[in-house]
């Protein structure tokens, strides 16, 4: 059993204890927590359900932003890239795909992601740092995927949902790119859009979500999806999309989305949370008994959900994924050491002014990647 004591909650007041035993959370309370494994008290900090990230190309995060011009669809934008970043394209290529996705996990990891939506046919991952979603089948868009009629309808396809950009574009072309998308899903099977820009509410309520990735769209169209009218006809979830078009920062893309103010602050923190939950059907999104101890525990911003858009990496004191801890701040290190926590496995960064112990090798990847890349910039240094 492991106890986290001491901690407010989003709205509460009195702080509670968290009782972890195995992978689930056992109690979230506000009577004391015996543990036989580890306990750890906290002062002046808040409990959150880990994030879900549900866009996210985790082999794109070494990229830098890429695009000097506002583009009418994601077809006119990829054209400009390909033709005037030849060479910074051609450099972070030259990384190995599972080292570049392995910087994914840890950029999603850093900002306290513990389950991500990974939108690629890439490798597969083992789950000891955060939960790469699989059970969904891809298709890039209706532009990019060959053949996606044939592989949206194929028969023997039917227990997941299909993913797939779309109406990405200030453009007719992108609204009728999501009409011809709808038509040609003959056996009406589920579909989670990504981005939706162009999107109408008679076509949002033919989709099973849509992923609203709001930085990623101003970045590219200067423009976002119509969420305050869509949210009344599909679950909205949220997506950070991947460095070759917004910053790496999670928290980042949630204040600009909560300044757009198309959500609520409170349907904001949904769209990362339970309503994600839902529709990928994981057992987390919110801190009860029986759920799945993915636990982020943060410097608390005097509560409440508009303040909680202040957070940033920094700020995060723990992050705990199916009750395994993989990331904690200098601030609790004396404590896991009077512990006998294995603190070893766990590596030594700073990220602005703070210090991160990070588990899993971040250190040997980051000079990996440099061994392909040296020009690569990362948020985090080796302390």
């Amino acid at each position: 059993m492991i106890a986290l004591n001491n901690l407010h909650l989003i709205n509460g007041h009195d702080p509670v204890n968290i009782g972890v035993e195995g992978k689930l959370i056992t109690s979230v309370n506000f009577d004391g927590v015996e543990a036989d494994e580890l306990t750890l008290n906290f002062s002046d900090a808040m409990a959150l359900p880990g994030l879900i990230n549900s866009h996210d190309h985790l082999d794109f995060n070494l990229f830098p932003q890429l695009g000097d011009l506002f583009y009418r669809n994601y077809t006119e934008w990829g054209k400009h890239i390909h033709q005037h970043y030849k060479q910074q394209i051609q450099q972070v290529l030259k990384v190995p795909v599972e080292l570049r996705a392995a910087w994914g996990v840890y950029k999603n990891l850093l900002g306290g992601v513990t389950t991500v939506v990974d939108h690629s046919d890439g490798p597969k991952y083992k789950d000891e740092l955060i939960n790469v979603v699989q059970a969904y089948h891809c298709l890039h868009s209706v532009q990019f995927e060959k053949h996606w009629r044939r592989k949206l309808n194929n028969p023997l396809k039917l227990k997941h949902p299909y993913v797939i950009h779309t109406g990405e574009g200030v453009d007719e072309l992108a609204h009728q790119e999501i009409d011809e998308l709808l038509k040609g899903n003959y056996f009406k099977k589920k579909l989670i859009g990504i981005h939706g820009v162009a999107m109408k509410a008679e076509q949002a309520e033919r989709f099973e979500a849509l992923v609203w990735c709001p930085q990623s769209n101003y970045f590219l169209l200067n423009q976002t999806a119509d969420i305050k009218n869509l949210k009344q006809h599909t679950p909205i979830l949220f997506g950070t999309d991947s460095t070759l078009t917004s910053e790496w920062n999670i928290w980042g893309h949630l204040r600009l989305a909560a300044q757009t103010k198309h959500l609520s602050a409170a349907e904001l923190w949904m769209s990362v949370t339970t309503s994600p939950a839902k529709t990928w059907r994981l057992n987390t999104g919110e801190l009860a008994p029986g759920k799945d101890a993915d636990i982020v525990i943060a410097k608390d911003p005097d509560q409440g959900y508009r303040n909680l858009y202040s957070l940033n990496p920094e700020d995060l004191l723990l992050v705990m994924y199916r009750g395994r801890i993989n990331l904690f701040d200098e601030e609790i290190y004396q404590q896991l050491e009077d512990l006998d926590f294995p603190l070893q496995q766990f590596d030594r960064v700073k990220i602005g002014n703070a210090y991160k112990y990070i588990a899993g090798g971040v250190t040997r990847l980051m000079e990996h990647i440099k061994t392909y890349y040296p020009k690569v910039t990362f948020p985090i240094l080796p302390a």
